[in-house]
């Protein structure tokens, strides 16, 4: 299937306005990472604590960040949690980065995390557990000593088993929050067991979901890897192509490689994404994707430059690019309403993987016609060679090289 059978486009031609364009968003993107003092990262790379919240309507988020305040935690961040798949999710995230050391300031974060929320979202009842927040085990110890089905010798069981239906309804039909102990007569709770619930439970608004800890010396090891790994990446790709071609295409290749991975990054930081172990692998597979691209268009132009040695070089480079127009689109296209489509609907927990793999995309695509053949180009009137054709792999490339 070919969209383009006879394309004939001069990118090279336009390599200045695909310059301006790069130079553009680098700028807005280094403008943005200085005047935010650098990546936004995620707990994964700063450390501290990340708490996933619940509501059962509307979140208060005013109200949760004056809470936060008066405990001492006004520095902590609050994110709301709504994609197109759940709109109303009625969910918000909530940062504390922890600047402490150590297993005792991670518990204090959480800590304080969540009583700042009890404190200001349920006030509880003294001597009670709040039910949003308990186990299947505790509703079970509760029941076995209130007995209000008068079990006996079955008890231990009867009422194991009661509680794991209480608690799916709960968690399953419910979203985790049961506003009202008498809601859980649709799990088969008969008065006497919701009245007993009520001796021992209390019921609030909100649900802790999940709670996500790492600490800082981690962290900061995990920032230094992830560099590390992308650093090792790139050189390896820099070499195999410098081997495959010629150092030039592979200088040129990482080149592009670094400018898709900073727009990204700037991009990010524009957005205010954050920066975590996902999205270094994101990033990871962006540079492949994006060398990928990039070496198909450079072995059309080493067999082109075989076949048309009398044509000046940026000429090929234009053939090469309008040869493969087709199978960009189509490998490119597809992958990129695949992502577009995690992007949109694939939640909170994806949204920066998947926002940095269609950026990837697009930025990986253009780069290798906008950025790495036209750097080629560049360097071949730079050597004033552009004219007279060398094809890389050949016996007069090899003569080159060595020269």
């Amino acid at each position: 299937m070919e969209f383009f059978k006879q394309a004939d486009i001069d990118w090279m031609g336009k390599a200045k306005y695909f310059y301006a364009l790069s130079g553009l968003l680098l700028i807005m993107g280094m403008a943005s990472l200085i005047s935010k003092g650098g990546p936004y990262y995620g707990i994964d790379f700063k450390g501290g604590t990340v708490v996933d919240v619940r509501f059962s309507g509307p979140p208060p988020i005013d109200t949760i960040r004056n809470g936060l305040a008066q405990q001492g935690i006004g520095n902590s961040t609050i994110v709301p949690v709504s994609d197109i798949a759940r709109p109303n999710s009625n969910e918000v995230l909530i940062n504390l980065e922890e600047k402490g050391e150590g297993a005792e300031a991670l518990d204090a974060g959480k800590s304080a995390i969540l009583n700042a929320l009890h404190a200001t979202l349920g006030a509880g009842e003294p001597g009670k557990q709040d039910f949003n927040a308990v186990g299947p085990e505790a509703v079970a110890d509760a029941l076995t000593r209130k007995d209000p089905l008068a079990a006996g010798a079955t008890a231990g069981d009867r009422y194991t088993q009661l509680a794991k239906q209480i608690v799916s309804f709960r968690d399953k039909d419910r979203g985790g929050i049961v506003t009202n102990l008498s809601d859980l007569s649709g799990a088969g709770a008969t008065p006497s067991v919701i009245a007993a619930l009520g001796d021992s439970f209390y019921t609030s608004n909100f649900a802790i979901i999940n709670v996500e800890i790492v600490g800082p010396k981690v962290g900061s090891e995990l920032r230094r890897q992830a560099v590390i790994v992308t650093l090792y990446a790139l050189a390896g790709m820099l070499v195999y192509i410098a081997f495959r071609f010629e150092w030039v295409y592979g200088a040129a290749a990482v080149l592009a490689v670094f400018h898709d991975v900073l727009i990204t990054l700037g991009l990010f930081s524009i957005f205010h994404f954050e920066i975590s172990l996902t999205v270094i692998a994101a990033l990871l597979t962006l540079v492949g994707y994006s060398m990928n691209d990039t070496i198909v268009i450079f072995d059309r132009i080493r067999e082109n430059a075989r076949l048309m040695r009398r044509e000046p070089f940026h000429v090929i480079v234009n053939r090469s690019i309008n040869q493969t127009l087709s199978r960009t689109i189509l490998t490119s296209g597809l992958t990129f309403l695949t992502v577009l489509v995690l992007f949109l609907m694939g939640g909170q927990v994806l949204r920066a993987f998947s926002f940095a793999l269609v950026v990837g995309i697009l930025v990986g695509t253009y780069s290798s016609f906008g950025i790495a053949a036209p750097l080629v180009v560049a360097w071949n009137r730079w050597r004033g060679q552009d004219a007279a054709v060398v094809a890389p792999g050949t016996a007069a490339g090899n003569k080159l090289r060595k020269t």
